[in-house]
């Protein structure tokens, strides 16, 4: 059995349970992903299989890829990921995985790239507190004094400073699964997951 399934974060709302509480969930839409390619432990040295999702124009497909889809002979996709499975003669190209695969499961594992932040100080990418408000301080937002003295006359690796923020792949474990619409492929998750609006997660069974 295929335990993952990739789709497309839609935004967050709040439904209400039977008695009555709120719960903040992720809407998740997860079309149908299609089996591309299946790869064996003869052929490719392990068990995996290759899901395309996500509608293109043929037009807008290289002719690598446009060869690669000819030669499975399965229609062009938009995305293709990679799933590792115990036994890849149990699939076959042209099968698809659905949401009606997670009716039935508690809690998932759901991965995404972070939100971009660009360049950002510590204080917005570590936490640091930072000095005294005051207008007779000069260290607001600095942070601090990062070397040593003689010994060892250098800065140590991995000292945290202002850089990158963001754009990080994250997964965010054992969520709970609170609704599987399949007539809609929806998968509402309880909480937040990695990325903004459009951004393209994976669910994992947990």
């Amino acid at each position: 059995m295929i335990n993952a399934i990739y789709g497309t974060k839609l935004g967050m709302t709040q439904i209400f349970s039977e008695d009555d509480q709120v719960i903040p969930v992720t809407v998740i839409q997860a079309e149908p992903n299609t089996i591309c390619q299946v790869k064996t432990e003869e052929t490719d040295g392990y068990n995996a299989v290759q899901l395309g999702f996500g509608a293109v124009k043929e037009d807008k497909v290289n002719k690598p890829m446009t060869g690669h889809f000819a030669k499975q002979g399965v229609a062009p996709v938009k995305h293709l990921r990679e799933v590792r499975v115990e036994d890849a003669s149990e699939h076959a190209v042209g099968d698809t995985v659905t949401v009606a695969n997670f009716a039935e499961v508690a809690k998932v594992d759901v991965t995404g790239t972070s939100k971009g932040k660009g360049f950002a100080g510590v204080m917005k990418r570590y936490n640091f507190g930072g000095g005294p408000g005051g207008h007779g301080a000069h260290f607001h937002r600095a942070p601090g004094s990062v070397g040593q003295c003689a010994t060892p006359s250098r800065v140590f690796k991995g000292l945290r400073l202002p850089g990158h923020m963001g754009v990080d792949t994250v997964t965010i474990r054992n969520l709970d699964v609170v609704r599987v619409d399949e007539e809609m492929n929806l998968i509402l998750v309880k909480g937040a997951v990695p990325g903004g609006k459009n951004a393209t997660v994976r669910i994992r069974m947990a």
